[in-house]
């Protein structure tokens, strides 16, 4: 299991209104805030409260291309729809529309999105609906 990521991002700020809005529809949140560091979390994972600071954290610091490529789970095909939406509307920009990828499985139901530092943001719901 993975306990926490971290990216590092040009501008915090910017970084972590985008991914906010983003994954508000996934139930994630501002958990920790420390000088170069935001830390998010899930508040409907009950391993979350294990650990108060978060499993994604943005870091102040220079992007690494190859930029990283995260998938976050969603709970149904309305949450991915939301995420990619509202990543839009937050300054992302478009990798992939909602919709099934069949390459993968029969109800991979995905959207992908670049957030403000041209990471490769993806929401995917594994279910038929």
């Amino acid at each position: 299991m993975i306990d926490h990521v971290i990216i590092h991002v040009s501008n915090i700020e910017k970084s972590k209104d985008f991914y906010a809005s983003a994954l508000a529809p996934l139930h994630y949140k501002v958990l920790t805030k420390l000088p170069d560091a935001i830390g998010m979390g899930a508040t409907n994972n009950p391993a979350q409260n294990k650990d108060p600071g978060g499993d994604f954290w943005i870091r102040q610091g220079t992007p690494n291309p190859p930029f990283t490529h995260i998938a976050f789970i969603a709970q149904n095909r309305k949450e991915v729809d939301e995420f990619y939406n509202r990543a839009l509307l937050a300054g992302g920009k478009d990798n992939g529309a909602p919709g099934i990828r069949s390459h993968y499985h029969a109800n991979y139901y995905a959207a992908f999105v670049l957030d403000p530092d041209g990471y490769n943001i993806e929401t995917v719901c594994h279910l038929s609906k």
